[in-house]
Parts: C-alpha cells; structure tokens; sequence
C-alpha cells in the first residue's frame, strides 16, 4: 500500500502474533483460558473481601479496587482480540480503537496509582503503627482512591483527544493485538511532535512520580524493619508487606521488560508478545499473589466457597420442596 493523506478511513488492522491458520486456535485458546483465569481469581478476591468483615481494611480495600481494575485492564482488550480470531477478521474501526487506547491508558494507570497508595498504607502499618487507624482513616482512603481515578480519566481524556486531531495514512495496520497509543500514533501523516510530548511527559510524570513513591516507602519501610530487634518481629513486619512487593516488581518489570524489547530488537511482533506479559499475565498472577502469601485471603476464600458449597445444595433442596408442594396442589 502506499503511503499518502486518507480523510475517509474508518478502520484499522490489528496484526496480532500469527499470520499462520493453524495457529490461531491455539492462541484463541490460550488467551481464552487467561482471561477467564483472570476475571474468576480476581473477582474471587473482591467477594472475599467484600463477603468477610475482618478484610474491611484499608489495606483489603485497595486490593480490592486494584482487582476490579485489572479485570477491566484485561476486559478493554482480549474480547475483542478473541472476537477477530472467532470470525477470521483482523478489523477494529476508527472509533473503537479511540475508545481502546482511553480505556488501557485509565486502567493501566490505575494499576500504577493503586499499588503507588498500597505502598504508602505499608509504609503507615510498618513504621507508624500506633497512629495507623488514625492517618488511614475511611475518608483518606476513600479520596486517594477517587483522586486516582480522576487523574487516571483526565490523563487519558486529553491523550485521546490529542489523537483525535491527526490525520492517517493508508498503511493503517497495527502490529499489535490491540490499540497500542505509541503504535497508533506512529501511523498519522500529520505531526505528532505534541502526542509525543504530552505521552513522554504523562509517562515521566503519572509513571516515574508513582514508581519513586513506592521506593520511598520502601525505603523506610525496610529502614524501619532493619531497626527491629527481634527476628520474629522483623519477618512479621516484612511478611505483611511481602505479596505488595512481589506485584509491584511483576508489574514494573514486565512493563519495563517490554518497552527495553521493543527498543532493542525494533520488532513490532517481539513487542507485541512482551506486551503479554504486562496486559494479561501480570493481571492473571496478582490473585495467586495475594492468596498464596496470605492466611487471610486463603482463610476468607475457603469460608466463603464453603458457604458457596453448603448454599447450594440447601436452595437445590428447597426448590424440590416447593415443586412437590405445588404438584401436590
């Protein structure tokens, strides 16, 4: 195709991982089974939570919200990758793919912001433990999570905006399985000299600020478990603040990992695949996460598939009871 103005496109192509037929199902396979591992583990975690009044925490409360966030974080993009794989299409129009991009930039920047506030609830716990319940009251919990989702909406409101006013080119193919900013952006004929200032300036800004908060609270954190004395107390302490770490350093790296692949190989195909690892199994892994490092996730989740299991069968009971009742009338 060669490259010229199109004031008339409507569409674009998302190229995904395989050209290859045979392929395709195992992928759809593949990403099917992600996302329905995702979607079930972390809304196991949100009824744990919500289902068990020892979790009402602040720290259970954000976890909570981070959860809802990256069941919509892997929602924005799967279905509709899965939808092109079912019906042999490779097709998203110009207006979904808008509406993709705001989507992803809100909710991966929400996962940045949550695990940025999660770190600051530790630092409070870990080296302010008498004033805790004062300084992670209700209401500051409640604003930290709100201005979140404020800053999150606006940062990805003006970035779609900014993409609204230019102009692509016929070569409007997408090496990717979804509506990557950059690699949209990377298609207009128009100058996308304030896109790209603005997108460096969000990353730095909505990217960098958080990421050094949480080094900061780490930094006390650790700071303040190196000043225990006792063994016991300092894996207590560390222990409560293990399965956080461990989130933070999946989402972080795996983000990372793929912006220093793309930048080294010049690859489009290899980008796309790291990009697996950030929108879909960073997402996946954080249930387990937090269940297996934590006796009271594990303990709110087995009480609450036990009321699950015992329901069950007492309503099935009660719905046979009720038809014999009526058969009898």
């Amino acid at each position: 195709m060669v490259p010229g103005n199109d004031t008339g496109f409507s569409q674009f192509f998302l190229l995904g991982f395989s050209e290859e037929p045979e392929l395709q199902l195992l992928i759809f396979g593949l990403f099917l089974s992600m996302y329905l591992i995702t979607v079930l583990g972390n809304l196991l975690i949100i009824l744990a939570i919500t289902s068990d009044s020892h979790l009402h925490t602040p720290m259970y409360f954000f976890l909570s919200h981070l959860s809802f966030v990256d069941i919509c974080f892997t929602s924005t993009t799967i279905p509709k990758m899965l939808v092109n794989i079912m019906t042999h299409t490779k097709v998203i129009i110009y207006e979904d793919c808008l509406t993709q991009m705001y989507f992803f930039l809100l909710f991966v920047q929400l996962d940045n912001f949550l695990l940025t506030v999660m770190s600051y609830d530790r630092f409070v716990a870990i080296c302010h433990p008498l004033h805790y319940t004062v300084i992670m009251n209700p209401l500051l919990c409640g604003h930290l999570v709100l201005i979140s989702w404020v800053i999150g909406a606006l940062n990805s409101l003006l970035q779609s905006l900014l993409a609204l006013r230019l102009s692509f080119c016929t070569v409007l193919e997408i090496p990717h399985f979804f509506c990557e900013f950059k690699e949209v952006i990377q298609l207009a004929c128009s100058n996308t000299f304030l896109n790209n200032t603005v997108m460096y300036f969000a990353v730095g800004l909505f990217g960098g600020g958080p990421f050094a908060g949480i080094c900061y609270s780490y930094s006390k954190i650790v700071s303040s478990i190196h000043g225990i004395s006792s063994a016991q107390g300092k894996y207590k302490a560390f222990s409560t603040c293990a399965s956080h770490l461990s989130v933070v350093s999946l989402f972080y790296c795996t983000g990372l990992g793929v912006y220093l692949s793309s930048a080294a190989t010049h690859s489009s195909h290899s980008s796309a695949t790291a990009s697996v690892m950030y929108t879909v199994v960073t997402p996946m892994l954080n249930p387990f996460i937090y269940s297996l490092r934590n006796k009271d996730i594990k303990r709110s989740l087995r009480r609450f598939l036990g009321m699950a299991a015992i329901k069950g069968p007492i309503f099935l009971q009660l719905k046979k009871c009720q038809l014999f009742q009526s058969s009898k009338h």
